[in-house]
């Protein structure tokens, strides 16, 4: 399901990590407070980038150059690298303490391990001396999601995520209404049932059975991977039991999904194939696909997804972040600022189809939700005032580890292997394992 690739490996934080707790003690402090409240003028910030490799480059040279002038006395040094090469080098370059970058872009798995290990800088103080800045400019949620420990260390650049998408046909020969922002698991079912023709090989409703499906699912439920302050693991809770008997028995009890264990849904972008073949009623899928889908050859939109005791949508976000040794603070905190919520930034962005801002100013976004189809482009920012965040708890360095340890038990349930109980039982063991 998704399309962005995870941040970091545990390796190589721990060389970072390693490195900037020598090279960041005695300067760092001293970093943080500067130029808080005054002019800083005459300064030139580093900017590493990877989401403007391959595509982009003069989008974001575009958007310096608006900066700049706007911002007269800083200057911007990029230095934008391909996604493979981009993290090797940043952590290096952290590690090296006086060539870090002044701003970098990161996601947010790489976020909460960074945060956590002290290697970036608090933003709080500049955003609290900058009269100009309302932090209502973004969508809340969003900007919330880069704060560790009650401080601001970064702010959402940009995001995507998944919602519902439905065939606006099927749903017509069914004498169906379309979905609607209320739905529950229940209404879904009940469309699902009335879609599904199994001589046609048309089913109602789809969404894959693997880990990021799962933790935004168990959300829908009231439940959560962990505890409320994050240093608990709860996978084998109740809500999380029913969540992942749901996911099971659309397919085993119900007959609205193909089987689980069908080869041909088990295939590479075959959800998305057969949504486009006009084989699926409802499928939750990316916003990413909109272009894959623009010239279908029916009609279709997309709604939120329904949930049963809460609303809950993926939060797949690029933040702008500070190097902790950086020594141009208040320069740094303007240029992210700028970049992620400036009106004349934010509309290069939309205009380039890069990407979608967390902004939200219903104005500034209307150049976005007229990029059609689908219709209903709104739905994309209403997701998040329902966001889930990667939940990477208190092992912020051992993501991939989680992810593994979660989804080999999932991959079993999914095969009838075991029950739904059974898998989260051992879930758990192997998640309180990473916490030893």
């Amino acid at each position: 399901m998704r399309k962005i690739g995870l941040l970091l490996t545990a390796m190589m934080m721990v060389t970072v990590i390693a490195a900037c707790s020598n090279n960041n003690e005695g300067s760092a402090t001293n970093a943080g407070k500067e130029g808080v409240g005054s002019d800083q003028k005459d300064v030139t910030i580093k900017f590493m980038t990877y989401t403007a490799s391959g595509g982009q480059e003069e989008t974001i040279e575009a958007m310096i150059k608006l900066f700049e002038e706007a911002n007269p006395g800083i200057k911007v040094d990029l230095q934008v690298m391909a996604y493979s090469d981009y993290f090797t080098k940043l952590n290096t370059v952290i590690g090296g303490g006086s060539a870090a970058p002044d701003v970098f872009e990161v996601g947010y798995e790489g976020f909460a391990s960074y945060a956590s290990k002290d290697v970036l800088l608090d933003l709080t103080p500049f955003i609290e001396a900058d009269a100009s800045f309302d932090p209502g400019v973004f969508k809340k949620l969003a900007y919330d999601a880069f704060q560790y420990e009650g401080k601001q260390y970064g702010v959402s650049e940009s995001f995507s995520n998944v919602v519902l998408y439905y065939n606006k046909d099927l749903f017509d020969a069914a004498g169906l209404d379309y979905p609607a922002a209320d739905w529950t698991w229940e209404d879904e079912l009940a469309a699902a049932k009335k879609l599904t023709d199994a001589a046609q090989g048309v089913w109602g409703t789809y969404a894959p059975l693997q880990f990021w499906e799962f933790y935004k699912t168990i959300a829908q439920n009231g439940g959560g991977i962990w505890s409320a302050d994050g240093k608990t693991a709860t996978v084998n809770s109740k809500e999380n039991v029913e969540a992942l008997e749901w996911m099971i028995a659309k397919a085993s009890e119900h007959k609205v999904s193909p089987a689980l264990n069908d080869d041909t849904f088990n295939q590479p972008d075959a959800d998305l194939n057969a949504f486009l073949a006009g084989k699926l009623g409802m499928l939750r899928g990316g916003i990413w696909n909109f272009g894959r889908f623009k010239d279908a050859p029916f009609q279709w939109d997309i709604a939120l997804e329904p949930g049963n005791t809460n609303k809950g949508h993926h939060f797949f976000a690029d933040g702008l972040v500070a190097s902790k040794s950086s020594k141009n603070g208040e320069a740094a905190w303007k240029f992210i600022k700028f970049i992620s919520s400036d009106p004349a930034a934010v509309a290069l962005r939309i205009e380039k189809g890069w990407s979608v801002p967390a902004v939200a100013d219903e104005a500034v976004m209307k150049a976005y939700y007229e990029q059609t189809p689908p219709a209903s482009k709104q739905v994309v920012s209403e997701a998040l005032d329902s966001l889930v965040l990667p939940p990477v708890g208190a092992i912020p360095d051992q993501w991939n580890e989680l992810t593994g340890a979660v989804g080999e038990e999932l991959e079993k349930a999914k095969l009838g292997q075991i029950d739904a109980q059974t898998a989260l039982d051992n879930a758990q063991k192997k998640v309180e394992e990473l916490l030893k």
